[in-house]
C-alpha cells in the first residue's frame, strides 16, 4: 500500500524546486495533491505531469501578496474533497537586495518579509486545523530553514521569519495534539535548486561545503522524503519536531571547516 494513499494534500509554491519535489512525491505515494500556486497555467502543467504518471493533482490559486488566498485555497480544497489531511506550507521569500544585516537592511522590507512569510503559514493553518479536527486529525509540515537555528551574517528578515515559524509549529503541535493533529517543521540546508545555485559563486559553494559533514548540497528530493515521512503514519508518534535536513551543517565545532581537507 502507498504511504499516503487517498490522503488529501495541499502544497504551497509547488511548481519548481522543493515544492515540486514534495508534490510529486506525495502524489506518487497515493495522495490527492492540490498545487497552491500563483500561476495556474504553470500549476496545470505540473498537474498534467503528475496525472500522466498515474497520480492526482490539481492547481488552486495562491498568491502570497494576496492575504485572502491563504485562506481561500484551503476552502477550495475542502469544497472539492470534503476534507484536508496534509498541509505543506512551503512558501518562503526574501529580497536579496534589501534583506541584509540589521543596520544595512531595509526596515520596511524586513517587516514585509517577516509578515508575508509568517502569514503564509499562520493563516492556512488557522483555516485548515478546524477541518482536520472535524475529520479526526491531520498532518501539517512547515518548511523552515537551517538558518532559523544557526544565526547568519545576512538575510535577517528571512531567518527571523523562519524562526517564528518554528515557534508557531511547536505551539500548533502542543495545542492540537489531542485532536489528532501533528505539526512538524523541516529545516533545509543548502539545497541545489536553480534559485539557490544561481545566487552563489563556485568559491562560496566550495567554502560552504567545507562546513557540511556530508560534503554535498542537498537535493529537493531530500526535503520531499522528510515531508513524506511526516505526512505518513510512519511518524504518527512525532509532533513538534524541527527536523534539520542539512547534511550536518551547524553541528560540528566552528573550526571544523578550517580543518577539513578537500
Amino acid at each position: 500500500m502507498k504511504r499516503v494513499e487517498n490522503k488529501v494534500a495541499l502544497v504551497t509554491s509547488s511548481t519548481r524546486g522543493i515544492g515540486l519535489a514534495i508534490a510529486k512525491t506525495l502524489a506518487k505515494e497515493g495522495a490527492r495533491v492540490y498545487l497552491a500556486v500563483r500561476r495556474l497555467d504553470a500549476g496545470q502543467e505540473v498537474a498534467n505531469e503528475i496525472i500522466a504518471e498515474g497520480g492526482f493533482a490539481k492547481p488552486v490559486y495562491f498568491d502570497a501578496s494576496k492575504v485572502e488566498t491563504h485562506m481561500s485555497m484551503i476552502e477550495e480544497v475542502v469544497e472539492a474533497e470534503g476534507r484536508i489531511d496534509i498541509l505543506v506550507n512551503n512558501y518562503g521569500s526574501t529580497d536579496v537586495q534589501k534583506d541584509l544585516d540589521l543596520v544595512n537592511g531595509d526596515t520596511e522590507a524586513f517587516f514585509n518579509i517577516v509578515n508575508q512569510n509568517l502569514e503564509s503559514v499562520y493563516l492556512p493553518c488557522k483555516v485548515a486545523v478546524p477541518y482536520m479536527i472535524k475529520n479526526g486529525g491531520g498532518s501539517i509540515i512547515n518548511i523552515s530553514t537551517i538558518g532559523s537555528v544557526n544565526p547568519d551574517l545576512g538575510r535577517i528578515a528571512y531567518v527571523v521569519s523562519k524562526a517564528a515559524i518554528n515557534a508557531l509549529t511547536q505551539n500548533i503541535a502542543v495545542q492540537y495534539a489531542k485532536k489528532g493533529i501533528r505539526c512538524n517543521a523541516v529545516l533545509p540546508g543548502l539545497i541545489a535548486t536553480d534559485a539557490a545555485l544561481n545566487n552563489m559563486s563556485e568559491e562560496f559553494l566550495e567554502h560552504f561545503l567545507r562546513h557540511v559533514p556530508l560534503n554535498r548540497t542537498g537535493y529537493p528530493q531530500d526535503i520531499a522524503n522528510a515531508v513524506l515521512f511526516f505526512a505518513s503514519d510512519e511518524s504518527s508518534y512525532i509532533t513538534g519536531t524541527l527536523q534539520e535536513v542539512a547534511g550536518g551543517f551547524g553541528m560540528p565545532s566552528p573550526i571544523y571547516g578550517d580543518a577539513v581537507k578537500k
